[in-house]
């Protein structure tokens, strides 16, 4: 973008209880129909940024298709997306430290920061960020920063995730998201951050039978990528849920394993009509440090939750549900390995 742009200050958006949106819209409804203080504070920024020049490309509408088959894939083009983001950064190791000399947050510009989420009360979580990210999946598609000066590198932190989970409870949108990319789980910076994106199209994730391991705490094994699964009615909860999935994150770790980490609108564990809170997917990973993986995917939290960013329009065009399915399942650990590990971390989480 031209250095002369004019940088636009990031909106200072202050949330209290009354701001959470226990029941979000189901798919039923037009997504866009019944939007939120903060949908609207994030998108209208976001847009405005796009029109600025402030984004590595221009994004609009994607070429977007369900692959026949019952996990329901949403395959979606994005070439621009492939061919003008920055090169993610070398990761060679899952405990390794912030580099200042590499790429990170604290060089944002102040127009690529859209807000400042701050929550009331003495029990809210640290501050966050909500940035551009400049090669964007989608509409929305947005960095959620702990402050950058802290340099931070890319482990999951409580206050990092309850800030992103509280933001998803800030959304009356059904199709918004958050995630984590671990180290060795595709996280292309080293410097903590999680992404939130809307995605107009429910996945499989959602509404999938959970199978208990403890309280709390379950596995999802009919959706493209076997998961452990934990489960918020309501922001109240978002405190111990935080607490229990950095605890098996950090467990992971020192198994010498990746994870991933997904949040979604969605069905209760036990369902039964339950309402639609939050459910926040696990993956555990062996570490990828390499390139893409088979059928040209690179696997992370978008392609383990059943969304499929693809770069070519042949490959957009020609995949199957079993390629890709094959794709993603080779990164994840065998069954019978990840029922024990579901059951050590069972009892991880009842200590």
């Amino acid at each position: 973008m031209a250095a002369d742009v004019e940088e636009p200050e990031p909106e200072e958006f202050v949330y209290g209880e009354e701001d959470f949106v226990q029941q979000a819209a189901g798919w039923d409804a037009e997504p866009d129909s019944a939007l939120s203080r903060f949908d609207r504070a994030l998108l209208d920024s976001w847009t405005d940024r796009m029109e600025r020049g402030f984004f590595r490309y221009r994004l609009g509408p994607l070429p977007t298709r369900v692959l026949p088959g019952p996990m329901r894939l949403v395959a979606q083009l994005n070439a621009q997306r492939s061919t003008e983001r920055r090169p993610p950064q070398l990761v060679h190791s899952l405990r390794q430290p912030f580099d200042p000399g590499a790429f990170n947050f604290t060089r944002l510009r102040a127009g690529e920061v859209l807000l400042r989420l701050r929550g009331t009360g003495s029990a809210a979580p640290d501050p966050l960020l909500v940035a551009i990210n400049a090669s964007p999946l989608e509409r929305g598609h947005v960095l959620l920063l702990p402050e950058p000066a802290r340099r931070l590198p890319q482990a999951l932190t409580e206050s990092a995730l309850r800030g992103a989970l509280e933001a998803a409870f800030l959304s009356a949108h059904p199709g918004f998201r958050v995630g984590f990319n671990g180290l060795g789980g595709r996280a292309s910076v080293n410097h903590l951050h999680l992404h939130g994106f809307y995605l107009p199209r429910p996945l499989l994730v959602e509404a999938a039978p959970a199978q208990p391991l403890c309280r709390g705490f379950s596995i999802l094994r009919a959706v493209p990528a076997p998961a452990f699964l934990l489960y918020a009615a309501g922001p109240a909860a978002l405190p111990a849920l935080c607490r229990d999935v950095c605890r098996a994150a950090e467990h992971l770790a020192a198994a010498g394993l990746a994870y991933n980490v997904f949040a979604t609108r969605g069905e209760a564990p036990e369902g039964g009509g339950a309402g639609r809170g939050l459910r926040v997917l696990l993956w555990a990973r062996r570490p990828s440090f390499g390139g893409a993986a088979g059928a040209g995917l690179e696997v992370a939290l978008c392609e383990l939750a059943g969304y499929l960013p693809l770069p070519a329009a042949p490959l957009f065009h020609r995949i199957t549900e079993r390629e890709a399915l094959s794709a993603i399942r080779e990164q994840l650990l065998p069954e019978p390995e990840l029922l024990r590990l579901g059951g050590d971390l069972a009892r991880v989480l009842r200590r």
